[in-house]
């Protein structure tokens, strides 16, 4: 068990939290290795080991470090990037260049000619234009780059509508109008500068239902026969991409990967089987269903404000710098006080953040232990998408990320400073 309590202290993949306070400082992202292993075995398990020429590749934007590329190398994984930035990452943790797709609705030409220089495996191609461009660089390098589409399924997913991306009124993914998609399949089809493998789809984030899944599925369904019909093009992979949900909450209803992965598969197998092809290769993106609840983030008490007949505030020294994700889509949050784990949680508080934005509440109506200035609280399954959206919003530095396993912790990311936090600050002449 990845979480536990002794000694009325909160454990986490073995480690004392409140020891980790104090040794690394707060706020403080800590990483379980040993849960982000146990999802990937999941994943080997029902997906990749059960189905043949099927790929995993891990969706770096949830959370991505150099540590993290060589735990996802190490699990035999892929590595899905969608900027410059986060392809460097991999290219300095010498991640397989054949192993990397690169998403994205508006990659640039510099980050294009990086991906083509570094002979990554996979570019999934977001926009019309986008195809020109790799030709251009392509052929100004003598080289044949791998591409896919991603398409817009035009499905509506139930979850918050900034992480719903396959409707259609979407910046991402081309539009499935006849006159759109298929000059756009036939240019790249014939393209001598790339090889055209398929399609891709991702239909949103933080999803318990499988309805959408399997509407999207059905559209590139049709959209591979289609192709076959109108150009004798047998498409060899389909990325049916993830957003599979996890638990933030008691609210939240986890499905494994077998609920949402096994009606695909049986749905592919069949079409394959009845067009008499052979089926294509299925890629899948898990992100945050890999690290998030592979993540805590600890924080020390400060200001507490009860305020009679309303509420009571428990201030901790991190907030919306370190986790976004409250103040932009109303995510929620369980917490604990790791110093007070067993003891009853007999008080109701909003946990809020240090920065000065009314909106900066980490949670809402708490029911938590009595809380006092100097506390440890820990708030669960922060591992995707809080260091990746971290910012420097009020000059506030992004916290360290440590790694635990087994009673054991690793710095894998040193707490920024503010001198480093002011670095590419310059002063011109003209004000000196």
């Amino acid at each position: 068990m990845t979480l536990d309590v002794k000694s009325n202290t909160l454990y986490f993949d073995g480690c004392n939290t409140v020891e980790l306070a104090k040794q690394y400082g707060t706020p403080l992202y800590v990483i379980s290795e040993t849960s982000i292993v146990e999802k990937c075995t999941e994943i080997r398990n029902t997906f990749l080991n059960r189905y043949e020429r099927t790929r995993a590749a891990y969706a770096s934007k949830a959370f991505l470090t150099l540590s993290m590329c060589k735990i996802i190398e190490r699990e035999g994984f892929c590595l899905d990037v969608v900027s410059g930035g986060e392809l460097f990452t991999a290219m300095k943790a010498s991640f397989p260049s054949e192993k990397i797709e690169f998403n994205g609705n508006n990659k640039s030409v510099e980050e294009l000619e990086l991906a083509v220089d570094y002979n990554i495996g996979r570019i999934i191609v977001d926009g019309l234009d986008e195809l020109s461009l790799i030709e251009e660089i392509c052929k100004e390098k003598n080289k044949k780059a791998n591409i896919l589409y991603r398409i817009t399924p035009g499905v509506k997913s139930d979850s918050h509508d900034y992480i719903v991306t396959g409707k259609k009124d979407s910046k991402f993914g081309i539009p499935l109008d006849d006159e759109v998609i298929f000059p756009a399949v036939e240019k790249a089809i014939n393209s001598p500068y790339v090889n055209f493998l398929g399609f891709h789809f991702h239909v949103g984030s933080q999803l318990h239902n499988n309805e959408s899944h399997i509407k999207a599925l059905d559209t590139a369904l049709k959209l591979i026969k289609d192709t076959i019909d109108k150009f004798g093009f047998v498409t060899p992979e389909l990325n049916i991409g993830g957003g599979f949900g996890i638990k933030y909450t008691e609210e939240d209803e986890k499905k494994p990967f077998a609920y949402f992965l096994d009606p695909m598969m049986e749905e592919i197998e069949k079409f394959s089987k009845n067009l008499n092809i052979t089926r294509p290769e299925i890629v899948i993106e898990p992100g945050r269903s890999i690290v998030g609840e592979a993540g805590i983030t600890l924080y020390t008490v400060g200001t507490i404000k009860d305020i009679k007949g309303i509420r009571k505030y428990v201030s901790v020294d991190g907030g919306m710098t370190d986790n976004i994700r409250p103040a932009l889509y109303q995510a929620k949050y369980e917490g604990i006080a790791a110093n007070k784990a067993g003891e009853p949680k007999k008080d109701v508080v909003t946990i809020s953040g240090k920065c000065c934005e009314s909106g900066d509440i980490l949670i809402r109506d708490a029911h938590v232990a009595d809380l006092r200035r100097g506390d440890i609280f820990a708030i669960l399954s922060t591992g995707a998408y809080n260091f990746s959206m971290a910012s420097n919003y009020n000059k506030n530095p992004v916290p360290a990320v440590v790694l635990v396993k087994g009673g054991k912790s690793e710095l894998i990311v040193k707490r920024q400073s503010y001198e480093q936090m002011i670095e590419n600050e310059i002063i011109p002449e003209s004000l000196k």
